[in-house]
């Protein structure tokens, strides 16, 4: 073992798709970053095949959206169908672009996403990625965290210090064992088994809608993911065996209404355990949990990386604020009260959709889950607030808006807080107080957008996060000096530093 001892502003414990967002959130603001992955390389194989329009809003501020959007494929929707392909439940995605600026769903192949992520840390150079290294021991004390780890590559172990240690490092966290949490169960523990094809040539029978089937002999889903890609998962039965019931000579009968092996090749097949569970606690200290070390949820929303990719959005800024103007624990206790009740939301709907998909009797189910439906029932997608934390009522998403020549607006304000105005409530601001503004974060005019007045609805001004959620919307001069309060000092004076690398 090595006595050197390297020092970093924030280590992160894990290098997959969160982990790797929020070491871009940190290096755009120039914060020593040590990102440890165990693994050698970015998993090669697919996991998860979705991401929404908040997540994609929050790859816009990382620099990597355009890039992204060219390897992905737009999803029209879902459908839950009972045994005779009668549909239940109707989620339609609309064709047209959100007011977040983007499109409601996307399907990913996750290996395109971690290359995409992993090249574009090259371009930030306070960012050090390790791989093949595993964190093994943790200490934290008022002032910072002592961790050790060993490199793999040569059986050396190594000493860090950092500021602040975030575990993105899956439903096993490392890190998480240190913060000594409960998990709250929401109910749902089933293994599934997750079979991901190439197909041969064109198949459009298959249809572009993924598909619950709600079938009491086996519940079963289909998606469509890009170019060739498609998935399967079906459920295990309680006496098949996981090994057996994965093997390619076993998965071909389960799938022959769909497709044959002259149609189409296996590419993986896992069997996994799908548990709903979030944590009770996100922090200790210096210590973090973000993903699904933080929270675990079924598959039938597709919402697993995504409320891994707004944890980081809501933390990294937090984080960034903490490192430039000193611990705070007040800020960063805002993480956990403001992420848990939205992903929990998540897990919960999607809880409910599996009571649906799972059930025996279709219809009563689709009933109990969507009281109100009457023959079927249509689903849209949800944008829950985050709850109380820097507000002490929760706090929804604020829209983008669209400039005038086209730009989206969180491509002017950068990665900071901004403001929204009303052309005829700017006028009305001292200069003491336009000044004060205008070192709390960008200044976006209502005249300078397309769609802003309607965003503003009525009120003379928004003040927005650096995670899109909305701090307040004002008024009176009064009303938005209570706001800058809640701003911190640094933000403005950064925001040129902390725009996109575009």
């Amino acid at each position: 073992m090595t006595n050197e001892i390297a020092h970093y502003d924030v280590v992160i414990v894990g290098c997959g798709p969160v982990g790797a967002t929020l070491a871009h959130i940190l290096g755009q603001a120039e914060m020593r970053v040590l990102l440890l992955d165990r693994e050698n390389a970015a998993y090669h194989l697919p996991r998860a095949v979705h991401f929404d329009d908040e997540v994609m809003r929050t790859f816009q501020q990382i620099g990597i959206a355009k890039q992204l959007e060219a390897v992905c494929r737009l999803n029209v929707g879902m459908r839950f169908v009972d045994p005779e392909g009668t549909i239940l439940l109707d989620w339609p995605r609309p064709a047209e672009v959100t007011s977040l600026g983007w499109h409601s769903s996307y399907r990913v192949h996750q290996p395109d996403l971690e290359r995409i992520l992993r090249d574009r840390l090259r371009s930030c150079p306070t960012v050090t990625l390790q791989t093949r290294c595993e964190a093994f021991f943790i200490e934290q004390d008022d002032e910072g965290v002592d961790l050790r780890y060993e490199d793999m590559s040569c059986g050396c172990i190594r000493r860090v210090r950092a500021r602040y240690v975030v575990g993105c490092d899956g439903a096993r966290s490392f890190i998480r064992r240190f913060i000594e949490t409960g998990m709250e169960d929401l109910g749902f523990h089933e293994r599934w088994l997750v079979v991901d094809m190439l197909l041969k040539g064109e198949k459009p029978e298959l249809g572009d809608w993924s598909l619950q089937h709600c079938d009491p002999a086996r519940p079963a889903t289909y998606v469509r993911g890009p170019n060739n890609r498609r998935r399967w998962e079906l459920t295990v039965l309680p006496n098949e065996d996981s090994s057996e019931i994965a093997r390619p000579e076993n998965v071909w009968p389960l799938l022959s209404r769909w497709v044959t092996p002259e149609e189409a090749n296996i590419e993986r097949t896992a069997v996994y355990w799908f548990h709903s569970l979030v944590a009770d606690d996100w922090q200790r200290g210096r210590l973090f949990v973000a993903g699904d070390a933080a929270h675990q949820t079924p598959p039938f929303m597709g919402q697993g990386m995504c409320a891994g990719i707004r944890d980081v959005a809501n933390l990294g800024w937090k984080l960034i604020c903490c490192l430039h103007t000193g611990h705070d624990p007040v800020l960063l206790g805002t993480y956990a009260t403001e992420r848990r009740e939205n992903a929990r939301t998540f897990i919960a709907t999607a809880v409910r959709l599996g009571g649906l998909i799972n059930t025996k009797d279709p219809r009563s189910a689709l009933t109990a889950a969507f009281p109100r439906a009457q023959g079927g029932a249509k689903m849209e997608s949800l944008y829950p607030p985050i709850g109380p934390g820097l507000l002490s009522h929760s706090a929804p998403l604020f829209a983008q808006p669209v400039m005038k020549d086209g730009t989206l607006a969180d491509d002017v304000s950068g990665y900071g807080f901004s403001f929204l105005f009303a052309d005829s409530f700017l006028s009305r601001l001292d200069k003491q107080l336009a000044e004060q503004v205008q070192r709390k974060g960008t200044i976006l005019k209502v005249s300078q957008t397309t769609d802003g007045a309607v965003h503003l609805a009525g009120a003379g001004a928004a003040v927005i996060r650096p995670d899109r959620y909305l701090l307040a919307k004002v008024n009176s001069p009064e009303e938005l000096a209570l706001a800058l309060k809640l701003i911190p000092d640094w933000v403005g004076a950064e925001t040129t530093r902390l725009r996109n690398i575009a």
